[in-house]
């Protein structure tokens, strides 16, 4: 009964209060998913009685048929006067344009209907986050983008502090998102903010996907084992021994030999061609091979950390963790069946 009360004060609440206007602003190449999931979503967000919390317009710079990266085209019946409007704006990413967006590169049509959406929240999908940047809006804050995407976007953007592993970034009135998937994690972290974790739960439930997801793109990210530039460096030697014996203690005095060098020099050599300590660099190369025995055998977490040289479960579960985000288990999880799937 308390919680019927409650409810019913917060759909009291609710209806005083029109609907959130949100504001799709799709350009040619548009990904057709990441313009349908933000409709999925906002559009499933509902009051306790089963109003709707959000209204969504489909905009354009110049409305009416938009190209899309799939075979057919989508129909934008709004213009940028929808942005002026907005509580929030939502920028799709588009590959026709983004990746060759540089500071302050936008077209005078697309700064013009950015501009109209100031006063807005704006919240980009993967790509679209290099519209932001070059409008200037993620000047001195933190972002995110598609993972294939980040070193081009932070030398475009150096303004910009860019963090590839996450799945979104929330600086409050900007926030952007990773790839396409990450989209989805956005979206209901803006309902989760507008309306609480209730309402964001029931959307998640509504469209059969998780309410939060485990982690973040590092963990999709693949670094497979070998290491391609072992040539043609002073300490290509030693990284070409440690790959071949990761299960051993492996220690920086032997690495420095292997390339008969002192372990300051070894060090500093070492630091100036790999961005990364030795042993940094080693526990990336251990999580690597850890995630290839993870995908690819069904061997004991305890067998997966010795043959990948952390030695315990506990020890190989820590790093594992502070790598990607994700405990063993949960990697395994979510891409074993995958890997399964394509040998069959």
């Amino acid at each position: 009964m308390a919680m019927m009360c409650k409810n019913l004060a917060m759909d009291r609440v609710m209806a005083e209060k029109a609907p959130h206007r949100v504001a799709v602003l799709v350009r040619d190449g548009v990904l057709p998913m990441e313009l349908g999931l933000a409709h999925q979503l906002f559009g499933n967000a509902t009051s306790h009685s089963g109003r709707p919390l959000y209204t969504l317009l489909t905009c354009a710079v110049t409305p009416g048929m938009i190209r899309t990266d799939a075979d057919f085209p989508i129909y934008a019946p709004h213009g940028p006067e929808a942005l002026a409007t907005a509580d929030t704006v939502i920028v799709p990413s588009s590959h026709e344009e983004d990746e060759y967006l540089k500071p302050g590169g936008l077209s005078a049509e697309l700064a013009e209907a950015l501009d109209r959406a100031r006063g807005a929240r704006i919240a980009s999908i993967c790509t679209g986050a290099f519209v932001l940047a070059a409008a200037g809006l993620l000047d001195g804050l933190r972002a995110t983008t598609h993972w294939m995407s980040t070193d081009l976007f932070a030398r475009t953007f150096p303004e910009v502090s860019v963090d590839p592993d996450v799945l979104y970034v929330d600086e409050d009135r900007v926030l952007t998102s990773a790839g396409e998937a990450a989209g989805i994690d956005l979206c209901l972290h803006m309902i989760r903010r507008d309306h609480g974790a209730a309402v964001a739960a029931n959307v998640a439930r509504r469209t059969v996907v998780p309410p939060h997801r485990e982690g973040g793109q590092a963990q999709y990210i693949q670094r497979p084992v070998p290491d391609g530039q072992l040539t043609g460096s002073t300490t290509s030697a030693s990284r070409a021994w440690a790959l071949a014996r990761l299960a051993d203690p492996l220690t920086l005095r032997e690495l420095a030999a292997r390339d008969a060098m002192s372990v300051r020099t070894y060090s500093r050599r070492f630091r100036e061609e790999t961005g990364l300590t030795p042993m940094q660099w080693l526990t990336q190369r251990r999580v690597d091979r850890a995630r290839e025995l993870l995908e690819q055998t069904d061997h004991t977490v305890d067998r997966i950390a010795a043959e990948a040289g952390f030695g315990t479960a506990a020890s190989l579960r820590q790093h594992f963790h502070a790598a990607l985000g994700v405990s063993p288990g949960a990697y395994r999880a979510t891409f074993r069946g995958a890997v399964a799937g394509q040998e069959e």
